[in-house]
């Protein structure tokens, strides 16, 4: 994990080590059946800015609540 850039600004996120130092939202979605993309899949990256400009977009906010624990 040299470099991770946000799909949606560009922004290259901070990496060290090959460890991420911000999160940042991973998405993989292999299409099927009845959609215009069937066959295919995508991959990209939101970092956490970008995701909270997609959030002011929902209608129905995303389920949110605390972890437990974190490792």
């Amino acid at each position: 994990m040299d470099k991770i850039c946000c799909n949606k600004c560009g922004r290259v996120l901070k990496v060290e080590n090959n460890i991420a130092k911000e999160d940042y939202i991973y998405i993989c979605k292999q299409w099927g059946y009845f959609s215009d993309k069937d066959g295919k899949t995508q991959e990209f990256v939101v970092c956490e800015a970008c995701m909270k400009l997609i959030e002011q977009d929902f209608v129905i906010p995303p389920l949110e609540y605390d972890i437990k624990k974190m490792i």
